[in-house]
């Protein structure tokens, strides 16, 4: 019997020791990668490129285009291979550009208004100056009382969000216990699902908005403004449009400090006055595009798989999209120019994708899956899917690696500690077997292949991203830097194993697994 339970236990332990042994790393090319990141590197002009002489990069907009454009030469004059523009999926919203915003109170008093449109919202019949109304609703019956009021009127939206001061500091680094905490198992429930009463409430607000967006529509409003941001910072997001449906009532976003004192001066019976000026253009933009280059493989049995590394490069239309994601976007770069000029010739090929529509729901890494990888509906694989040979993400700020979660893949813990041996005394050496959520990544990992995005210090990323303070100056380029070095690294191993990164194995289908996308979001 004791016989027995050690065949078994031989069995079960041999692959994972054998996937450890492979793992021959190439200390060499380490060592050329990190002396090439230190003695030459164009993250700074990058970051100039794409964030300043670009601009941001809104999904289907002029910026997103001239964007596109800047990486494909980027890409050219790296010296990679195969670049292109790649449509990757239908993008129903179509095109829209800001072209002019201007808010101001004016009554009881004059004081100018940091502000940002909510994207794919209207214009504004010119100057608009009108009264502020509180729209006080807390369920549908409380609708019933401005019926018929607000013709004409600026309109202060409902909101939930308020004040509350904070003693962290804006940037953070991890520090070792938090790694340590980072590595361990998550416990509690199962990740990505909601408790059941959070669902009811946010179902509850979601249609109490839809029938205020829907009142507002027939009453005729001038303008919708929204309490959105801090620190007189306000954010972006989007509205719900689809192209070739009448363009939506404007809306602008203005920070807490701003929506907030009107609200005091409205609950005191004042009269508030505000100027609304707000121009948007809408045009057919009808695709998500990605931006695609590579190193091709030298190894006639591998150089047709493709090991993957990849940021999205579309943004918000506040800021410039610096942290949001020009940072991987550069990073990602850098890793291939890295590569370029040392001369590496890998045995697979090495593709970097810049992934367009990412914030509207990981259009283009989706889109890239379903053409190359995945029927989306039947889950059928496609030629790409036995060539593949692992993905690479980055797309949390500015800050450096410290380690890469393993999206519940035990099968490649001991690859990436051995991978991330070279970079210890960089302070990248956590491996955690958690899953982080809310990027590219997914879309690879949905589909059961290896797909995977490093951990990274938060610096200010939480006050910064998706607001009109997403610029060049939230850049750390000293992180970048160890980041691309770290990328490039792992780039190279997984293009030199004799064999691909596993993917998870497969589950059986659970009868109970609940309904949704064939893409697991």
């Amino acid at each position: 019997m004791k016989r027995f339970y050690s065949s078994l236990l031989i069995a079960v332990l041999l692959p994972l020791l054998l996937t450890a042994q492979k793992e021959n790393i190439d200390l060499a090319m380490v060592y050329k990668i990190k002396q090439e990141a230190l003695r030459s590197n164009s993250l700074e002009e990058m970051a100039y490129g794409l964030c300043d002489y670009v601009g941001p990069r809104l999904t289907g907009s002029t910026g997103f285009t001239r964007g596109s454009e800047w990486a494909k030469k980027k890409m050219e004059e790296i010296g990679l291979q195969n670049v292109r523009i790649e449509e990757a999926r239908d993008f129903t919203r179509g095109g829209w550009d800001n072209l002019k915003t201007y808010a101001a109170m004016v009554e009881p008093y004059y004081s100018n208004l940091a502000c940002n449109p909510v994207a794919w919202t209207g214009s504004t019949n010119g100057l608009v100056k009108s009264e502020v109304i509180l729209l006080d609703a807390q369920n549908e019956s409380d609708l019933e009382k401005y019926k018929g009021k607000l013709s004409g009127k600026i309109v202060l939206m409902p909101s939930t969000t308020t004040y509350e001061m904070s003693f962290t500091p804006f940037a953070t680094r991890y520090t070792d216990e938090q790694l340590k905490e980072i590595s361990m198992a998550a416990a509690g429930r199962q990740a990505g699902r909601r408790p059941q009463g959070d669902i009811n409430q946010m179902m509850a607000q979601r249609n109490l908005q839809n029938k205020i967006q829907e009142m507002l529509k027939n009453e005729n409003v001038a303008v919708i403004i929204n309490n959105s941001g801090s620190f007189n910072v306000p954010r972006s997001n989007g509205a719900n449009y689809k192209w070739g449906d009448p363009e939506p009532t404007p809306q602008l976003n203005i920070p807490v400090e701003a929506y907030s004192r009107m609200v005091r001066l409205l609950r005191h019976n004042e009269t508030v006055v505000m100027e609304v000026e707000i121009k948007n253009r809408f045009f057919e933009s009808p695709k998500v595009y990605n931006i695609i280059g590579e190193i091709p493989g030298t190894d006639k049995n591998l150089k047709e798989e493709v090991v993957l590394i990849g940021a999205h490069i579309d943004s918000w239309h506040g800021g410039t999209g610096a942290a949001d994601n020009a940072s991987g976007c550069i990073v990602m770069l850098e890793a291939m120019r890295i590569l370029k000029t040392l001369n590496a010739a890998p045995r697979r090929t090495i593709r970097i994708a810049l992934w367009g529509g990412e914030e509207q729901g990981l259009n283009g890494s989706r889109g890239y899956v379903e053409k190359y990888l995945m029927d989306p509906q039947t889950r059928a694989k496609k030629p790409g899917w036995d060539k593949f040979a692992g993905y690479f993400n980055m797309d949390n700020g500015s800050g450096k690696y410290r380690g890469i979660y393993l999206q519940s893949n035990e099968l490649l813990r001991p690859v990436f500690e051995e991978w991330l041996k070279p970079f210890a005394d960089m302070g990248c050496s956590t491996v955690t077997i958690r899953n982080t959520s809310g990027t590219d990544h997914l879309s690879f990992d949905s589909a059961g292949l290896p797909g995977f995005q490093f951990i990274q210090d938060p610096l200010e990323y939480g006050r910064g991203y998706h607001t009109v303070m997403d610029t060049f100056e939230r850049l750390d380029f000293s992180d970048l830097r160890h980041n691309a070095i770290i990328t490039a690294a792992f780039a190279w191993f997984a293009a030199q194993r004799d064999i691909k990164l596993p993917g998870k194995p497969e589950m059986p289908q659970s009868q109970s697994r609940p309904m949704g996308s064939p893409f697991g979001f």
